[in-house]
């Protein structure tokens, strides 16, 4: 990862951005303790999250594992042992999902023990949290179907209405069978992600480099087709946050594979983002839309745009082009700085101004996790040359 050159300017704005950040991470933590907040947070302030009859604040969901990611990384950023302590003592219920199969049927088990488990490993060596996460990508591969060539997203197996259906944030969970692949020595890991990446190359991406959600095929032959939506404006638009799943998952890909041409992929990807930005560098929830619309920005999408602008830049052999694109990384962290950061008491969250699912009327200017965590990762990218758990 480039540590970059800032100017003062940018280099006081963003570490007061990452000081003010940690404040919101430690007072937040002081609030939950070990428990889990939920995934967004209404009238700007988390809440335990609420499943069954579970505890309140009980691991379940899709979005635990960011919570987690952002106290490693914020003890790796910090120093302080309360956010390490806190991080390790989630381990366990990670462990617990897995073997009584809390909530595990879909395809964001990277989401939940890469920044958990897998960066437990990196972070401080735990052998168990090793474990734990070759079992996480073990899980995973269930949902592969191999005449496809894809990991199911969602739902069950048999339910004829998600068989074969594919969506473009799989791309983030790859990065654990990659990593499984290499830590355990396993080809089935690293070949079911090959396959997939190649379908989503293929499908996911049009012709004009905006990108579909989701892409269904036929699971029985591997027929594509068609691609269609469920958090976007409508099929055939561009949701904000799928593109920065896109051009971050493409980039991070390549480290495993690159041979697929998945880097200029990324690239066609970022251009568009970038084309579709509005003039703070704050995307709105679905590229369709620009100012004068009245629609809500999504601050995530241009948190995980960042992280995966970044990324990519790092890739490149020519600089002019890698400049380009760390400019306009920076351009939407400022955007993401000046207009979104969360300040207590207001907020316990970290990044205003999220969307979750505006369809469904869930996390409509609301905080959320996934945009906290790609904001302090985006920020630590830029002022230490940090790289997150993927």
């Amino acid at each position: 990862m480039t540590t970059l050159d800032l100017n003062a300017t940018d280099r006081d704005l963003f570490r007061g951005a990452l000081d003010q950040a940690l404040a919101q991470l430690e007072g937040a933590l002081s609030e939950f303790g070990a428990r889990f907040p939920d995934d967004t947070a209404p009238a700007d302030r988390y809440r335990p999250r609420r499943w069954l009859d579970y505890p309140d604040g009980a691991n379940s969901g899709w979005t635990t594992g960011f919570w987690t990611g952002m106290l490693w990384l914020a003890h790796e950023l910090s120093g302080q042992m309360a956010f390490r302590a806190a991080a390790h003592a989630h381990l366990a219920s990670f462990e617990e999902r897995l073997e009584k199969r809390i909530q595990i049927d879909h395809h964001d088990l990277g989401f939940l023990y890469m920044p958990s488990c897998v960066a437990a490993w990196r972070v401080r060596g735990d052998v168990h949290a090793r474990t734990v996460a070759l079992g996480a990508a073990d899980y995973l591969m269930r949902r592969y179907l191999p005449r496809a060539g894809i990991i199911q997203a969602w739902g069950d197996l048999d339910d004829p209405a998600q068989r074969g259906r594919m969506i473009i944030d799989c791309l983030m969970n790859l990065p654990l069978l990659h990593w499984a692949g290499s830590a355990g020595g396993d080809a089935r890991y690293r070949d079911a992600a090959l396959s997939h990446l190649e379908r989503s190359r293929d499908f996911l991406v049009r012709a004009d480099d905006s990108s579909f959600h989701t892409y269904h095929f036929d699971p029985e032959t591997g027929a594509p087709l068609y691609g269609s939506t469920a958090q976007g404006l409508a099929d055939d638009s561009c949701w904000a946050r799928g593109q920065a799943w896109g051009m971050y998952g493409f980039a991070l890909n390549h480290r495993h594979a690159p041979d697929l041409g998945l880097l200029a992929v990324a690239m066609r990807q970022a251009d568009y983002f970038i084309a579709h930005l509005p003039p703070n560098g704050i995307a709105y929830w679905d590229l369709a839309f620009g100012p004068g619309s009245g629609e809500p920005w999504d601050s995530s999408a241009s948190a995980i745009a960042a992280c995966g602008l970044l990324e990519l830049a790092d890739h490149l052999d020519d600089e002019a082009s890698a400049q380009r694109y760390r400019d306009a990384a920076l351009h939407m962290l400022r955007g993401l700085v000046m207009h979104c950061a969360a300040r207590a008491p207001a907020s316990n969250a970290l990044l205003l101004h999220g969307v979750y699912s505006k369809p469904h009327g869930q996390g409509v200017d609301e905080p959320n996790l996934w945009g906290d965590y790609f904001y302090l990762e985006a920020l630590a990218r830029v002022l230490h040359g940090a790289s997150g758990y993927w």
